[in-house]
């Protein structure tokens, strides 16, 4: 990928960023001085999940870089269209999307309530495509602007067929791959536009306060890695010229790897223990 300059003065439109990755991407880009705007609907601390769009804000202020928490819904085209116009109106245009938003549930077919299914169908699939069409004008112009062009970001995994991503969770992967057929397809849409449309996805279990909520998920996240290493690729991606980089399905430890990093130790949670392999990678 060919580099095209920090996050200087480069402003982002992203779905939730409270905590876990999004927050690590919103921090790397805040060291460099980026803008970031943050639409979630995490207004007041949850009881098992710390952080919200507020400390978020003040953590990106203090990395660096300038903050708009911006409480809202990716599920609602009015929330959408709300953030797009503020984040204009406070930053004067948008460079970047990332669609960090996303629920999960990997209960099976006969488990899974429907209202569930709709959970992670309206925020993963369809907060993605909403919020990206929406920025698709101002991403448009930020690239006739800007050297490298412009990015949309998305934080889902290349699409393996496979059964066995599917027998246990169909619903969820369902919608993660729904995430993924976003990029293919605004990639294509925008291909002669300058702007960048990719999918990134962690090698290993990432710790988040979401896996470490889970059953056993604090002994789970040992054998993981911390939300720094997503982040640092993603900023090797979005520092990428958007021209030359669109309609991929990045993974995290081999993006940085092509950027010559070897040594990987000081992003696992337990030094030397046995990494687990994310899902949908085999």
């Amino acid at each position: 990928m060919k580099q095209a300059g920090a996050l200087v003065g480069r402003t982002i439109l992203m779905s939730g960023g409270s905590r876990g990755i999004g927050l690590a991407i919103a921090l790397r880009a805040a060291a460099d001085g980026a803008n970031v705007a943050m639409v979630a609907k995490s207004a007041t601390a949850h009881p098992n999940l710390p952080g919200t769009i507020f400390t978020a804000a003040e953590e990106i202020e203090a990395a660096g870089g300038a903050a708009l928490p911006i409480v809202g819904d990716v599920r609602n085209e009015g929330s959408i269209a709300a953030a797009v116009e503020q984040t204009v109106e406070r930053f004067g245009g948008i460079d970047i999307v990332i669609n960090n938003a996303s629920a999960i549930d990997l209960r099976n077919s006969q488990e899974l309530p429907p209202k569930r299914y709709d959970l992670m169908q309206d925020i993963n699939v369809r907060g993605s495509y909403l919020l990206t069409a929406a920025a698709v004008p101002q991403l448009r112009a930020a690239a006739q602007k800007n050297p490298g062009g412009a990015h949309v970001l998305t934080l889902s995994p290349p699409l393996n067929l496979k059964p066995h991503w599917f027998k246990d969770h169909t619903a969820y992967t369902m919608s993660k791959y729904g995430m993924s057929m976003t990029t293919i397809g605004f990639a294509a849409e925008l291909a002669d536009a300058g702007v960048g449309v990719n999918s990134l996805w962690p090698a290993t279990l990432i710790d988040t306060a979401a896996i470490r909520n889970m059953p056993g998920g604090q002994e789970l996240v040992k054998r993981g890695r911390k939300p720094e290493i997503v982040a640092d690729a993603a900023w090797h991606i979005l520092t990428s010229d958007g021209r030359q980089t669109s309609g991929n399905f990045f993974i995290d430890d081999q993006v940085l790897s092509e950027a010559g990093v070897t040594d990987f130790g000081d992003y696992a949670v337990e030094p030397g223990a046995e990494l687990m392999v994310d899902a949908f990678l085999d």
